[in-house]
């Protein structure tokens, strides 16, 4: 099922979502979290004194080589679907929040998840991907 969500919204995510239509709140992607740091396993909150903009949207890091890294090729560092909630949007084509501790690596790509509330859409995703 997960490998059915990401072929069917491959081509939602590439007419639908653009840079500029990243989730951000107040400017600040992923909630401030270092994107770079997500493939190495761990969410880790950036520091807005290593920050850099990218197509009109704050990127924070947590040290000076990890932006450098982001700045070289920031294509294979941003989460797909814009950073919404991959599983909303393979489900609904709904644009939902995140948390950004909540999250998946797959093949190169970063998937980000809506947890709140007693919902865990990771646990979803994973549980209809099995």
């Amino acid at each position: 099922m997960k490998t059915l969500i990401i072929i069917s919204t491959l081509f939602l995510s590439l007419t639908a979502f653009s840079q500029k239509d990243f989730y951000s709140k107040k400017g600040v992607a992923v909630e401030g979290y270092d994107v770079t740091e997500y493939f190495n396993g761990k969410a880790v909150e950036g520091n807005a004194a290593y920050q850099s903009d990218y197509q009109g949207v704050n990127f924070y890091f947590k040290n000076e080589a990890n932006k450098t890294k982001f700045e070289k090729s920031p294509e294979n560092f941003l989460p797909e679907y814009g950073g919404y909630c991959a599983y909303a949007i393979g489900k609904k084509g709904e644009k939902v929040k995140v948390n950004p501790e909540t999250f998946s690596v797959e093949n190169g790509k970063v998937y980000l998840f809506y947890n709140a509330w007693g919902m865990n859409t990771l646990d979803l995703w994973n549980k209809e991907g099995a």
